[in-house]
């Protein structure tokens, strides 16, 4: 069978990936497309007059909560032929970072992105909506999740507002976040196997250290690798689910503005004691983001 099967067929086959608990994304993906990959090229970061990492606290996630509305400005959702399957977060006014797997595979531009939406079942306006023109992912593989970070380019500039604001990348590629109580957005599961969520949920999750993941987890220590980051706890209980996938994991600085330190990836169901959630850890990309990215335009970041 090539790239050109039946679209009913492809309908037909979608659906929550129970078949991998490990999976977080909520669609089987079209294994006969593929998108772009690249390597780092030189950019010149350009700069917007806007702020970047700011919550909205003035105005599910396992064992979370409902957030306020558009809490989190820099929250988006994937769908894949109009059917929610994962989550991604804005970074500048033209690109969506995301994991690898909710990209790899399928029909880039047929993800539609959606932006300043907090209930995504009875949205009382019209959010913003974009589609992907080019997706750009890395040494990534289904086998071992390793390099499980995306860039999606955007057909279209993306207004920004007190409800669509991007996230801050971090500062310091060499802060390992060891302890930092971080916080996971998304519209997935409320538990393993359940539904989605209408209302966009947060869960507080507090980071480990890869050599405390890989020696006191159920995990086997070579599933761990650098580039990833665990979080949770050891009774389960609070973590990301089937949904969630491509969704960011954050922590507020010393300026109050909140910064991305991780992307929803992978985990042995959701919740279980001695599985915390395994993210994406995004020091060890900001390089290639921010070279993958230059055409789009940064917030300044104020220096305290």
């Amino acid at each position: 069978m090539d790239g050109s099967f039946s679209l009913l067929v492809f309908l037909t086959a979608i659906s929550i990936c129970s078949a991998n608990d490990d999976v977080r994304s909520g669609l089987i993906p079209n294994m006969f497309r593929r998108t772009t990959t690249t390597t780092p090229k030189p950019g010149v970061r350009r700069t917007c007059d806007c702020s970047c990492g700011e919550r909205n606290d003035a105005s599910r996630i396992v064992g979370g909560q409902p957030t306020l509305s558009n809490e989190f400005p820099w929250m988006v959702r994937l769908s894949y032929f109009n059917r929610f399957y994962c989550g991604g977060m804005l970074i500048n006014d033209r690109y969506v970072l995301t994991a690898a797997h909710c990209v790899r595979g399928f029909m880039w531009f047929m993800i539609k992105v959606t932006l300043g939406e907090h209930d995504r079942c009875t949205s009382p306006g019209k959010p913003e909506t974009r589609f992907v023109i080019r997706a750009f992912t890395g040494d990534f593989s289904f086998r071992h999740f390793d390099n499980d970070i995306a860039l999606l380019r955007l057909n279209d500039q993306v207004p920004l507002t007190e409800v669509i604001r991007p996230i801050c990348l971090p500062k310091n590629d060499d802060d390992t976040y060891e302890g930092v109580r971080a916080i996971a957005t998304g519209w997935g599961t409320l538990k393993e196997e359940g539904k989605t969520s209408c209302v966009l949920q947060e869960v507080e999750v507090p980071v480990m250290s890869n050599d405390d993941c890989r020696s006191n987890t159920s995990y086997s220590a070579k599933l761990i690798s650098d580039n990833m980051m665990c979080a949770g706890y050891e009774e389960g209980e609070k973590d990301s689910c089937q949904g969630d996938s491509g969704g960011p994991l954050v922590k507020e600085r010393e300026d109050k503005k909140y910064e991305l330190i991780g992307v929803v990836s992978w985990g042995n169901g959701c919740a279980r004691p001695g599985y915390p959630g395994v993210y994406t850890r995004v020091t060890k990309y900001v390089n290639w983001i921010l070279a993958n990215s230059a055409d789009g335009c940064f917030c300044k970041e104020e220096q305290t």
